[in-house]
């Protein structure tokens, strides 16, 4: 908070001495409103100015210390107005017994007081209104159009709206030319919102362009300036737009904002998340604060789409250090150069390490003793672990094995492992390998429930996650800069998507409950991930977002599944009922766990396997674990897609 006796910037203290001047002429202003022309007559012009000079004093006083001058006049808002109000009303309490006990007050009568508070507000608030009028241009009748403004409709009549309106008003040449809003909800259709008509409703889209052509004023843009649509709405939007010739676009979140994603209102295409997103839960902060507020914190893996996300929640909640370890030396750097700048004072370490090394882990642990661990470190890509299957399963099984067995060893509270939907009645060696690391973590979460000091397990499972690392929109993305083809496996593979910020939101939440609760030992939580989506359709949607028309300025080419690859993925085993939990967007699955001794036998071989390279003990470690586990050689594409398959390799 700035000291009271901080000095005042030069601009500050020509505003200072304006108002103390205000101040002054406002006690005059009010004792000739009340007296009229009695004022000459009966009060003798020293005790006038004793009084008003006395006044201004007070008036000094109330103001510098009620912080009216860090505001800045172009953006006098309510604050201000509220600033402003505090020092009207103290200067008058400082007045009344002052002038009391200095002149009785005898040539001044008690309602002038009243009256004086009014004038003082005038006086002080009108120049500012007046000042960001003329700022902002607003004494024009009409601002001039500019031949290049893209005439735009807006959607959402809400606070998103208005900031835009008023972004617009400022700038001396907008490219844009706002020329009616459309609201979700009926009852501001009609209203006015800095001068732009609300039109009508969502649903109404199509009738109001027709109608805004007749007038001249045919919008080339819609913007979206609501936080509140959900991807339905604005898929429906995106092919009403692509109807109607418009192009779609929307202004940045106010987390993106608040979180430097963006540094003004700038429109900025439609992405993919808009539309595949859901709308956020609203969750519990203090679970989550508790957990991780004032605690050392290790993430493995913590370059990694998750992992660095992981990060940069976690070090906005304020821990005693945070532990940042990958094997990949430019990523590690990437995220600790990026918290460094964010949280110059977090206590942090970034740590060269992996997994597989289990000396290494020890070392880490013995050195920096966390408290919580969140094991994010594997590899991911199915086809990459279909390749090299024995480097998956010494990272993604007996890695989770080392790290979770240094967990018990140096007293860590809480380890949390993320996994995913590819362990559920795998196809890939990927997804089995996952799948036993959810059996040894929760293994070891029902092992250690008898003791109340123990460390808990808690394993949490979801989808694929939106621009992540080796996902298909950053693959999209990239084939559409290069003129496509777009390609995809099957016309008919779906996948659940959830955004990055989403699906950590929810890991922390679900390890706030699983470390705090007994009864969900050995449990495995599930991130709601919503209903599936096909590739297909989200490559189209991509085309769309782009400008462009599926199969006619861009082709679609399927190139058959992939090693590995199923045509959709589950989040549940037959074997695991689902329950609700306390927090939204999380459920828990019951524990489905093999014998423990019969597990460390079958991972003591599967190490043996994978350090003589025998391919074929690993596979069967495999099929003695996750019997489920089903590897069927890579379904090939029908024969109507060839000639696209040769197309999609001739550009790949």
């Amino acid at each position: 908070m700035r000291s009271l006796f901080t000095p005042m910037p030069p601009r500050a203290r020509i505003v200072f001495a304006h108002d103390v001047v205000m101040a002054a002429l406002s006690f005059v202003i009010s004792l000739y409103l009340r007296l009229g022309d009695g004022l000459i007559r009966y009060v003798p012009l020293p005790d006038l100015g004793r009084e008003a000079a006395l006044f201004a004093a007070c008036a000094a006083v109330a103001f510098y210390t009620q912080r009216m001058y860090v505001g800045i006049w172009r953006y006098a808002s309510v604050d201000d107005l509220i600033a402003l109000l505090r020092g009207a009303t103290l200067t008058l309490v400082l007045f009344l017994p002052a002038a009391f006990l200095i002149t009785r007050m005898e040539y001044v009568p008690r309602s002038v007081l009243v009256i004086n508070w009014v004038v003082l507000m005038a006086l002080l608030g009108g120049p500012r209104f007046l000042y960001r009028l003329f700022k902002d241009r607003k004494f024009q009748l009409r601002r001039a159009r500019s031949r290049s403004a893209i005439p735009v409709l807006l959607v959402g009549a809400g606070d998103g709206c208005e900031m835009f309106l008023r972004s617009v008003a400022r700038e001396t040449d907008s490219p844009y030319l706002p020329v009616g809003i459309l609201s979700e909800q009926e009852t501001r259709v009609g209203r006015n919102l800095r001068g732009v008509e609300v039109l009508g409703t969502l649903d109404r889209l199509a009738e109001i362009v027709v109608r805004l052509e007749r007038w001249g004023e045919r919008p080339r843009k819609l913007i979206l300036t609501s936080e509140t649509l959900d991807p339905a709405q604005v898929r429906g939007l995106l092919d009403a737009c692509d109807a109607l010739g418009l192009s779609l676009a929307r202004l940045p979140r106010l987390m993106e904002l608040r979180d430097g994603g963006a540094d003004s209102l700038e429109v900025r295409p439609v992405a993919i998340e808009d539309l595949l997103g859901r709308p956020q839960a609203v969750l519990d902060r203090a679970p989550v604060v508790a957990l991780v507020g004032g605690r050392r914190v290790l993430v493995t893996g913590a370059g990694g789409s998750i992992g660095s996300e992981l990060v940069r929640q976690i070090a906005a909640l304020d821990p005693a250090r945070l532990i940042l370890a990958d094997s990949s030396e430019f990523a590690l750097y990437t995220i600790d150069m990026e918290i460094n700048e964010r949280y110059p004072t977090l206590s942090r370490r970034p740590v060269i390490a992996d997994v597989r090394d289990g000396d290494r882990v020890d070392r880490v642990m013995a050195e920096e003793k966390p408290e919580l661990v969140f094991h994010a470190a594997a590899l991911k890509h199915v086809p990459m672990v279909e390749f090299n299957p024995l480097e998956g399963l010494r990272t993604n099984a007996l890695g989770t094995r080392t790290v979770a067995e240094a967990c018990r060893r140096h007293g860590v509270g809480t380890m949390v492992l993320i996994s995913t939907d590819k362990a559920v009645n795998p196809t890939n060696v990927m997804g089995a390998s996952k799948r036993m690391a959810e059996s040894w973590c929760q293994a070891l979460d029902l092992a250690e429930r008898t003791s109340a000091a123990a460390t808990h397990f808690v394993t949490v499972r979801f989808g694929n996650v939106l621009g992540s690392t080796g996902s298909v929109v950053p693959l999209f993305q990239r084939q559409l800069a290069a003129g496509g083809p777009l390609t995809v496996t099957h016309p008919e593979i779906t996948r659940f998507f959830m955004t990055i910020r989403e699906a950590v939101e929810l890991v922390l939440q679900a390890a706030a409950l699983g470390s705090r609760e007994e009864s969900y030992r050995g449990s495995l939580f599930v991130l709601d991930m919503g209903e599936p989506v096909k590739i297909a359709d989200l490559a189209r949607q991509m085309i769309r977002l782009a400008g462009l028309k599926p199969e006619v300025d861009v082709q679609i080419a399927y190139t058959g599944l992939r090693p590995g690859e199923k045509l959709f993925e589950e989040i549940f085993h037959g074997k695991e009922t689902s329950l609700p939990t306390p927090t939204d967007g999380v459920l828990v699955a019951a524990p489905r766990v093999p014998d423990p001794v019969f597990l460390g036998i079958q991972f003591d071989a599967l190490a043996r396997a994978c350090a003589a390279g025998d391919e074929a003990q690993a596979r069967a470690v495999i099929a003695a674990l996750v019997p489920e586990f089903h590897n069927p050689p890579a379904e090939t594409t029908p024969q109507p897609f060839e000639g696209e398959c040769a197309q999609a390799r001739a550009v790949l």
